[in-house]
């Protein structure tokens, strides 16, 4: 999916112009990606909020679950240490992972969330699931048909936030 069809730049069309959404996702980055980039990013950006969308990846490549936590709580504290507010993007597991391993990485976000009390976002992964063309085959990734939900979800989420977004 091209970068222009994705969630981050529908919701850069439908938010007040006085934000700008800078997105610098790339495909298939883990946590320990996102963790050596972000330093650089904030100081180069310099941004109010920080959205951390990552750790889907590292569950499907297996990678163990305490890892991704100290690196999803490094991201988090960096942004706080730069008086950022980080907001975490509650990822799930395919189900095909099964239930235990699945609410374990679920358990993740909870947790972090709960322990460094951040701002969340979160939405129905299952419907993206019954509807069909929403997923793509690696029962993961949303395809370009679901980005305009995911944005709404998120616009929704970040208005408890940013009022006037």
């Amino acid at each position: 999916m091209r970068i222009d069809q994705g969630w981050v730049k529908l919701l850069s069309e439908d938010i007040s112009p006085k934000y700008e959404i800078f997105n610098a996702s790339i495909s298939g980055d883990t946590t320990q990606g996102g963790v050596s980039r972000l330093p650089k990013l904030l100081s180069s950006v310099s941004p109010d909020y920080v959205i951390i969308e990552l750790g889907g990846n590292d569950g499907l490549r297996g990678q163990p679950l305490s890892s991704m936590r100290e690196n999803i709580e490094r991201m988090i504290k960096l942004c706080i240490d730069e008086e950022i507010t980080p907001i975490l993007f509650k990822m799930r597991i395919p189900p095909n992972y099964g239930k235990r391993y699945s609410s374990a990485f679920e358990k993740v976000y909870s947790d972090i969330i709960s322990k460094l009390n951040v701002h969340s976002i979160s939405f129905e992964f299952e419907l993206l699931l019954t509807e069909p063309g929403m997923i793509q085959s690696d029962g993961m990734h949303p395809t370009s048909k679901a980005q305009d939900f995911i944005k709404n979800a998120v616009k929704k989420s970040l208005k408890d936030l940013i009022h006037d977004l």
